[in-house]
């Protein structure tokens, strides 16, 4: 009998064995006598059940689950059976009848191995993106930001980088669905064609349409198009988080809509007032740029711009500020009035305040009045109408309008005030005058303000159509819900925040039979379904005149249509409105404001694992939204976060769970104290408590809809905390924030480092009883420039994506067992509500006198000639010896098979210049050496040695402030090793000698000296 007749001989006993259940020692007896093979013999002779489960669990790890557990009899057979099939008899089998078929005439472009890269863009907020997409044999696997768009300028945001995984995700629709069942597309058109007829009869009036906010042109034609077929239909825009006050401020400073734009690179002197400028809204990516191209210094120079950062809860912006206060939000208004009296604006009164330091208004007066026409005053879209007018008045007092700001028109089409637009929606709902709604994009169930009960006014709409990537809370309200197509499965186009116009050109064919809003439009208004790219074509060949073909190529290539950049306009100031100051909001309870949460933003990415597992900006928590409070206002209500004694290294933190009550309505969370947060003021983050996300997000974190209104939608007053007497607990990856005096993060102001530029340097071991390291030509190192990092994350997820990096869910992170490579430690120095917070990115510094490297017992950690500290995974017995002896904790160990190797989707997704790694594998960051090898690889073929800037890590690429640059630090040409040589360059931990290739620049604040 030979080894497969055995195994079915085998599988055949376990199949009757699951009926039958006979006893452990019968089936010993049978497997014994069956298999015939000396080792098993030699296993089962010796090993009881339990033995056995251990044995499969060592060799077969696949087959184990995270946690033990008491194994029943069933589960057992199935294991054993397993075992038999993977011990040595699956080579055994007969060959599959699968056939492949090579191409024809291969195409001239594809060369197996080597990628392809493609223009796109993605929006947020109806803001697009530019973006670069890499390709590999058609699947695309990384995406990098464009360097011709003026809003990336090649680099992008966490929700740019996490969007190749909700690309692949399985748990996208993928399937029409007809009141919860399943349906064809046939069987909508059908039915939707039925509505259209019913709506022409009366001009289109019942037909409306909900999106979320519009910047395509073809869209704007395809609407146009609708209204001629339609005369009365209608069609309203909503998002959660949107510009309705700037769109409303415009108009009460200049009597029309007018989108604002601004110039940081020529900005000496910034006031943020309540606005995170760096990390929000469609030029946050240029903005952060361009702030930070005038916040490096060198030595002897003092060209530094100054920033001002008025906040009510902590942002990216707010820690880089050189002054900064922590406000109330409803106080914002009135600190803006306070700094326009004092520059002398007409008609304003200056009310007083208490918690400010006297000098500060009257010095930021001083200091914006002498930088006339190179100031800046940015406003929050948080912030009210009349904050936004009154910084319009007080750029054009201070001379920056043409300047550091711009006016053109509009980006959005048709803009419009969202949340008044989404009443009358809703309004009409409930009055039986919508017939027929079609919902394209969003998800208004779940973030429209709780008081509108979107979901009920929905169930008296006749024909109710939700397009949609996920099957969620709409979807299941409306009577159709239809799979969306993926922006990088679709053609489209959309506007930048300067107006620059992309065409969005699809890098797959759709997974799973989605369509876009142009297609859904095209049912709409074409006699026969026309497919997006047609229609996108077919508009801009309406644009182009002539030679239109040499157009739409240069378009595709570039990522950008040619003079489609909106010019800057004239404006006209009114001032009529400025004596109507709004009324500051009474202190008799805390003051509440609602932000999207910094990784899931409104909650439409909520199924994305890697956003959900990304640590939060300034609280490093993953996995859960917080309610935030300043440390005195978690004191005075006796609150208290601590480390869990039991149950984690860190990653589990014990806090109270609150019970949050707003306007009659009440949820319960978790609360986080936060250095720098305002006193009696509550941060509530949205975007969590998704009930149909998906696997990965349904269930997690608390709804802060549940307490959003209309009426205050941003801020409020009247919120209520109360102790529940419950302790909850929350992952994070880092809970300490205290440097105990080692100098991690070294920093000085302008002044000091003017007057001292060495002060970052310290006295530094020299002497080892290691060899001399190899110096011989190129030698990889990288500086981190702590000056430009703002602390936005996307190099953490860039290199996630690039490295084909796990995720382990939260009940691993509370156990310390995250997996990133890179992170992002959060420190804060001062007390109170003012405390500045420090950001340093940590990775594998590669250290010349690597401490890993000299205990790991199979050489599996070792040093490569050009300076690399490596992993050899297959080397790797998982002792974590060389975790315990790395000074900068940057190893991840593979507790568990992390790695998803089941789900087809995902492996399409997966970088393959990237080994996936397995369960009891110890892995770190590479300096990207597969980017590292194909630049040398292209090299020697082309006889040239590695040009400087040729090769560029994915952190480095992804960064939008450039402040990480690598480079061959053996060549005293190359940039890192100009970098290296300055004055502010150290080393983290210096004092160990380990030589790290990766330094730091230390940073530098500029503050008013007045102050």
């Amino acid at each position: 009998m030979n080894d497969f007749d055995v195994f079915q001989n085998v599988r055949a006993k376990v199949n009757a064995a699951e009926s039958a259940e006979p006893s452990s020692e019968e089936l010993r007896a049978r497997f014994v006598q069956d298999s015939g093979a000396r080792e098993w013999n030699e296993i089962l002779a010796s090993e009881n059940v339990a033995g056995l489960e251990k044995f499969l669990r060592r060799d077969f790890p696949r087959q184990a689950t995270l946690y033990d557990s008491t194994i029943h009899r069933r589960a057992f057979l199935k294991l054993l059976g397993a075992g038999l099939a993977l011990a040595g008899l699956a080579a055994c089998a007969p060959p599959q009848g699968e056939k492949i078929l090579p191409y024809v005439e291969q195409p001239e472009r594809i060369l197996p191995g080597l990628p392809l890269y493609y223009t796109t863009a993605m929006t947020l907020g109806g803001f697009a993106t530019g973006l670069l997409v890499r390709s590999d044999m058609g699947r695309p696997t990384k995406i990098e930001g464009n360097p011709n768009h003026p809003a990336s300028l090649g680099a992008t945001d966490i929700f740019g980088q996490a969007a190749i995984l909700t690309l692949y995700d399985p748990d996208r629709s993928q399937t029409v669905l007809q009141n919860g069942n399943a349906s064809t597309w046939d069987a909508f058109r059908a039915a939707l064609t039925n509505a259209l007829n019913a709506a022409r009869t009366s001009g289109g009036a019942g037909l409306y349409i909900l999106t979320p906010a519009v910047s395509s042109p073809t869209f704007a034609a395809q609407m146009d198009s609708v209204y001629a077929q339609f005369p009365d239909a209608q069609w309203h825009q909503y998002e959660p988080f949107n510009q309705d006050n700037a769109r409303t401020g415009s108009q009460l400073a200049f009597r029309e809509i007018v989108q604002t734009r601004y110039d940081l690179a020529r900005a000496d002197v910034i006031l943020s007032l309540d606005s995170d400028f760096l990390n929000a809204g469609g030029g946050r990516l240029r903005y952060a740029r361009d702030f930070a191209a005038r916040r490096n210094v060198a030595a002897g120079q003092s060209d530094m711009s100054r920033l001002y950062a008025i906040s009510s809860t902590p942002t990216l912006t707010s820690t880089q500020a050189d002054n900064h206060i922590a406000l109330r939000a409803s106080l914002v208004a009135g600190f803006a009035r306070a700094v326009a009296a004092a520059l002398g604006v007409s008609g304003v009164t200056a009310p007083e305040f208490e918690n400010i330091p006297a000098n500060f208004i009257p010095a930021l007066a001083r200091d914006l009045q002498a930088h006339r026409g190179t100031s800046l005053v940015v406003v929050g879209d948080e912030q009210p109408p009349y904050v936004h007018a009154l910084a319009h008045a007080l750029n054009d007092t201070l001379g920056n309008v043409g300047t550091t700001v711009t006016y053109s028109d509009s980006v959005h089409v048709n803009p419009t005030d969202e949340f008044a637009s989404l009443r009358a929606l809703v309004d009409d709902m409930n009055a039986g005058r919508v017939g027929t709604l079609l919902i394209l994009g969003g998800n208004p169930v779940f973030d429209a303000p709780v008081d509108f009960d979107f979901a009920d006014a929905l169930k008296r709409v006749p024909f109710s159509a939700h397009l949609a990537l996920y099957a969620d809370e709409t979807s299941r309200a409306c009577a159709w819900h239809l799979p969306q197509a993926h922006f990088l499965e679709t053609w489209s186009d959309a506007r930048a925040f300067d107006g620059t116009a992309t065409i969005m050109q699809p890098l797959i064919a759709p997974l799973y039979n989605g369509v876009s809003t142009h297609e859904m439009l095209s049912l709409l208004t074409d006699a026969a379904p026309r497919a997006s790219d047609a229609i996108v074509k077919a508009f801009w060949q309406t644009q182009a005149g002539s030679d239109f073909e040499t157009r739409w190529r240069e378009a595709l290539s570039t990522g950008v249509v040619p003079n489609t950049t909106f010019a800057a306009r004239p404006v006209s100031l009114n001032t009529a409105w400025i004596a109507n100051a709004p009324a500051e909001l009474p202190i008799e309870s805390y003051e509440v404001i609602f932000r999207p949460d910094p990784t899931l933003y409104d909650g439409q990415f909520a199924n994305n694992a890697w956003l959900q597992e990304l640590p939060k900006p300034l609280s490093k928590i993953t996995w859960d939204n917080i309610v935030a409070v300043s440390p005195a206002t978690a004191q005075r209500l006796g609150f208290s976060t601590t480390i869990s004694a039991t149950g984690g290294e860190h990653g589990q933190v014990e806090t109270t769970e609150v019970q949050v009550t707003y306007k009659g309505r009440t949820l319960r969370a978790p609360i986080w104290i936060l250095p720098g947060h305002p006193n009696d003021m509550v941060t509530l983050y949205a975007g969590y408590g998704r009930t149909h996300a998906g696997n990965v997000g349904t269930g997690a974190g608390y709804n802060a809809y549940a307490l959003r209104t209309a009426n205050a939608p941003w801020m409020g007053a009247g919120l209520s905390l109360d102790d529940t007497f419950q302790r909850v607990s929350v992952a994070t990856t880092q809970f300490h924030d205290n440097m105990e005096g080692r100098d991690l993060v070294r920093h000085a102001t302008l002044q000091e480092f003017l007057q001292n530029p060495n002060f970052a340097q310290r006295p530094e071991p020299d002497i080892s009883l290691y060899p001399p390291q190899n110096r011989e030509s190129p030698q990889w190192g990288m500086t981190i420039n702590l000056n430009s990092c703002i602390g936005c994350n996307a190099c953490v997820l860039a290199c996630q994506a690039e490295n084909n990096i796990s995720t382990v869910g939260k009940s691993e992170v509370l156990r310390a067992r995250e997996m990133h490579w890179l992170r992002i430690d959060r420190y804060v120095e001062g007390e109170g509500e003012n405390a500045q917070v420090l950001h340093e990115p940590v990775l594998c510094m590669h250290c010349e006198y690597a401490p890993c490297e000299v205990v790991c017992p199979v050489a599996a950690t070792t040093h490569s000639p050009d300076g690399l500290n490596e992993m050899t995974y297959n080397r790797c017995v998982g002792t974590r010896y060389c975790s315990n002896n790395c000074p900068y904790k940057v190893r991840r160990f593979n507790f568990f098979q992390y790695a998803d190797w089941e789900t087809e989707s995902l492996k399409s997704m997966r970088n393959p210049d990237v080994t996936v790694r397995s369960r009891g594998v110890m892995e770190k960051c590479t300096y990207c050496v597969q980017r590292i090898r194909r630049a040398k690889i292209n090299a020697e073929i082309e006889n040239r040695p590695v040009r400087d800037g040729e090769i560029v890590t994915a952190c480095q690429a992804v960064c939008p402030t450039q402040a990480i640059v690598f480079g061959n630090v053996s060549d005293p040409q190359s940039r890192v090793s100009q970098l290296k040589a300055d004055s502010l360059n150290y080393a983290l931990l210096a004092e160990l000698n380990t030589r790290p290739r990766t330094t730091y620049l230390a940073m530098v604040r500029n503050p008013n000296p007045e102050i």
